[in-house]
């Protein structure tokens, strides 16, 4: 009885804090997305708490109409999925061979890969490498950089200490197979859980990467979307003001219709990667906690 009371008490115990963690979680969400279709004034009175009020699609119009917001969307998409191909590969071809037992100088090649997350260039050095490596206003200046976290290739290689046995490779080598063999056919299959993971970490840090476009990019057919959207709420008020911006009227209405457009950039930007995390969230939980934690 009382170890039938104790589960049912932490059972409670678990699910409140559960509803509790979805609630503070979800409150702000409904907020923001409230926010971004409602009526500006209301905006600005701070009346629009979870659902909108006067509804209102124009902060979206204007997004949608910008020519410039359209070509920062499709070159962050290249950004990401070129980033992201490139990370995972960089990060298994590193990851893999550092967790084989045989392989020799692995303690001073990973204390080289650790001595870089400790000490870094620092922003000056990195846009003067940047400059003399000619990748400034290019594409691959966005890609090349940050091509492996040394982080991602720890838990990788944690992985795969931690799930592909020795005996397994041992057989795969006894059947002829070769390195490169070992790798795809018998590491990889047994290795979706951190892939995904990785995928959406690489995938998420290059759909936020404002610092870097705001760094190197100044071309406006280049820029990211993190760094159009930046520029769009500099322009909002000339934007809104037309001929009349000296207007109080106008530049009143361009001061609360900015509020409303960047929560609607909120909304915007946030939403693909949304939508990627479903196809990943089986994995993911999995993946961070054996990669890790064992090892």
């Amino acid at each position: 009885m009382k170890k039938r009371f104790a589960d049912r008490l932490f059972y409670l115990i678990d699910w409140t804090m559960l509803v509790v963690s979805v609630v503070i979680v979800i409150l702000p969400l409904m907020n923001v997305v409230s926010c971004s279709v409602s009526d500006a004034s209301a905006v600005g009175a701070g009346k629009v708490y979870l659902l909108p009020t006067g509804f209102n699609t124009k902060a979206y119009e204007m997004l949608f109409h910008t020519q410039a917001l359209m070509t920062g969307f499709f070159n962050t998409v290249f950004y990401a999925l070129t980033g992201t191909c490139l990370n995972i590969f960089l990060t298994v071809i590193c990851a893999y061979p550092l967790s084989r037992h045989d392989m020799h100088g692995k303690g001073w090649i990973m204390m080289l890969f650790t001595f870089t997350m400790i000490f870094s260039g620092g922003m000056i050095p990195n846009y003067l490498l940047m400059k003399n490596l000619h990748l400034l206003n290019t594409r691959w200046v966005m890609v090349l950089p940050g091509a492996m976290s040394v982080y991602n290739m720890i838990v990788a290689r944690t992985f795969f200490m931690a799930n592909i046995p020795r005996e397994l490779n041992e057989a795969a080598a006894m059947d002829g197979a070769s390195d490169l063999q070992m790798l795809s056919k018998v590491a990889l299959p047994l290795s979706k859980p951190i892939l995904a993971v990785l995928t959406l970490f690489y995938a998420q840090g290059h759909w936020n990467a404002y610092f870097d476009g705001f760094m190197y990019l100044t071309n406006p057919k280049l820029l990211n979307l993190q760094v159009v959207l930046r520029n769009m709420m500099s322009e909002i008020a000339s934007m809104m003001g037309g001929e009349g911006a000296g207007d109080m009227a106008a530049a009143q209405e361009a001061a609360l219709m900015q509020d409303v457009v960047k929560y609607a950039a909120i909304v915007f930007t946030s939403i693909p990667i949304i939508m990627v995390y479903p196809f990943v969230q089986k994995h993911f939980v999995k993946g961070v906690m054996i990669g890790a934690v064992k090892g």
